[in-house]
């Protein structure tokens, strides 16, 4: 799991400020439009689609933002929808690895600005395929604690080719091959349980613990590459024991 992902939950308890949330919901939109793009604006035949409204609606963007989306994307509206995604790699403090994913429909200002966020926080571009070696493409699924235990998880994805159950904030996170995210989440919904989102990820093969100094840098270098509207996801190998977490919290609060 991306040491991002796993920090955020303890990052997001307090108010999301407007601006932040404009750009969460610009970003999720992109999402919605990509898949209607690729699969069309049929949802039971375009999973894809289906996840990234969901994950849309569990943001509160409204319904009739998420509707225009779709429409957009499937060439509905007349309007042209053409996005490339391209993957930027380099280091934080302390050589923590990052891998950068962009969905821009410019990718001069997005290489301008994921440098300027990277020499401005103390990170490093680095050479394509230093980083990626070490991430690989990988379902996650993330279920809440509230929704259902680590043993009805367990018992409900086993064997619809789930590769390993994770602690992930207040939940679990679900491994998968890519491939395979499709039938375990549909395992998890046949069982009961809700999901709180489903989506391939980078996930890292090696991880390095941090310190809490450390971390908090790497957190300020992500959330200013996340600044920038062409940034969708950021992946990181750090990352963090309990003790740790538990310093940033208690600094938090």
């Amino acid at each position: 799991m991306s040491g991002h992902s796993k920090w955020a939950t303890t990052k997001h308890k307090k108010a999301v400020i407007d601006s932040r949330r404009a750009k969460s919901f610009a970003k999720l939109i992109k999402n919605i439009e990509v898949a209607a793009k690729i699969g069309g604006a049929d949802l039971s035949g375009n999973p894809t689609l289906v996840d990234a409204i969901q994950k849309a609606k569990k943001t509160s963007v409204p319904n009739d933002n998420i509707d225009r989306a779709v429409k957009r994307g499937a060439g509905l509206t007349g309007e042209s929808v053409d996005y490339q995604t391209i993957m930027y790699e380099g280091y934080g403090p302390n050589g923590v690895a990052l891998l950068i994913e962009c969905l821009t429909d410019n990718k001069n200002r997005a290489a301008a600005e994921v440098r300027t966020a990277m020499t401005r926080n103390g990170g490093t571009m680095a050479d394509p395929g230093s980083v990626s070696y070490n991430f690989h493409r990988k379902g996650v699924i993330v279920v809440s604690g509230e929704s259902a235990s680590e043993d009805d998880v367990m018992l409900a994805v086993l064997e619809a080719g789930a590769e390993e159950i994770e602690p992930h904030g207040d939940g679990f996170g679900v491994i998968t091959e890519a491939s395979d995210l499709v039938s375990v989440r549909s395992a998890l919904q046949d069982a009961g349980i809700d999901y709180e989102s489903a989506d391939v990820e980078f996930v890292p093969g090696l991880k390095v613990e941090v310190d809490a100094d450390t971390a908090r840098k790497v957190f300020r270098l992500i959330d200013a590459l996340e600044d920038s509207d062409d940034v969708q996801n950021v992946y990181s190998n750090f990352d963090l024991t309990a003790e740790v977490q538990a310093e940033l919290e208690e600094n938090e609060d």
